[in-house]
């Protein structure tokens, strides 16, 4: 028999965000996997694997699963991403069995640290993969003219609002889920370095995704990274290694509202824009560049004295 989520909620599930993340500590799993609930599962990478940890989520619906994102290890061996998505699938199907479920592997944009895994889903039954380019990702989900508007995407009783957001990247979207209340918002609004490509277009998202939070109920906003370390202001340098003090994943819609603040306050100029919770790139220069090595060099030393 097969069961139905019924009618899309109005009020999202309360699931719990109370975890430990793995933060390159040795011996911790390549990849970690947190229920949040029985629908709803968000995964991380090991920074032991690769420094840039990114977070992937797995929403399930009554007809197929979303996966955001496929991680920044091709290798199965160092990072067994579909063995660990077929086994969640599995369990889930267990619990509630129907033929012909399918599953989605999306992006929330196209940087390698976030498709590198893309190929361990080659030839799985009943997967699509969507292909990263800006034109791909338009037809894929139905954006009727460029990604800067909105289109739903039924996982089957459970219907994402998909956003276009460029500005970080051409291609990239992110995902409201009216189940949970998360905005997923990739790269473009997490607890880091926020890199902006094109101001005018970055500048653009935030002020529809500040305008989409104030007439929808959200949660919590997810990126896909955790840069800043807890102390104001501060974050862990490029290519760090181990975190142990990390800043928490969530943001607020306040925060959200802060990074477009800031954003706006820049007016487009060049550098970098230091803050609370998170710090904007733009357009970074030679000298931000060239920061950034020398920061990941003297930490690299640091953690071969730091690490555990």
């Amino acid at each position: 028999m097969t069961e139905r989520m019924g009618p899309q909620m109005t009020d999202f599930v309360t699931g719990s965000l109370d975890v430990a993340w793995i933060h390159g500590r040795r011996g911790e799993p390549a990849i970690q996997t947190h229920v949040y609930d029985e629908r709803t599962v968000i995964l991380r990478q090991s920074k032991r694997v690769e420094y840039e940890a990114p977070f992937l989520y797995l929403l399930f619906g009554d007809d197929r699963a979303l996966l955001l994102d496929t991680g920044a290890s091709a290798d199965p061996a160092l990072f067994p991403l579909r063995a660990t998505v077929d086994a969640l699938v599995d369990a889930w199907l267990a619990k509630h069995p129907r033929d012909g479920y399918e599953l989605v592997v999306a992006h929330s944009h196209g940087h390698g640290d976030h498709v590198a895994a893309d190929a361990q889903f080659a030839g799985r039954p009943g997967t699509t993969v969507v292909p990263h380019d800006e034109p791909e990702v338009r037809r894929f989900f139905g954006f009727p003219g460029g990604l800067t508007g909105s289109v739903p995407f039924d996982l089957g009783g459970r219907v994402l609002e998909i956003l276009g957001s460029p500005g970080h990247h051409e291609a990239a979207i992110t995902v409201y889920d009216p189940w949970t209340g998360f905005l997923l918002t990739g790269d473009t609004v997490y607890p880091g370095r926020l890199y902006v490509a094109d101001y005018p277009a970055f500048r653009d998202t935030l002020e529809r995704l500040v305008a989409f939070a104030d007439t929808h109920p959200v949660s919590h906003v997810l990126g896909c990274h955790i840069e800043m370390t807890r102390t104001p202001g501060r974050d862990y340098p490029l290519g760090a290694r181990f975190q142990p003090d990390e800043h928490v994943l969530p943001l607020t819609v306040a925060q959200l509202a802060e990074v477009r603040d800031a954003t706006v306050r820049t007016g487009g100029r060049q550098g970098r824009h230091r803050h609370r919770d998170f710090i904007l790139y733009i357009s970074p220069g030679n000298k931000e560049k060239r920061d950034l090595l020398v920061r990941a060099k003297l930490r690299r030393l640091q953690e071969a004295l730091l690490r555990p």
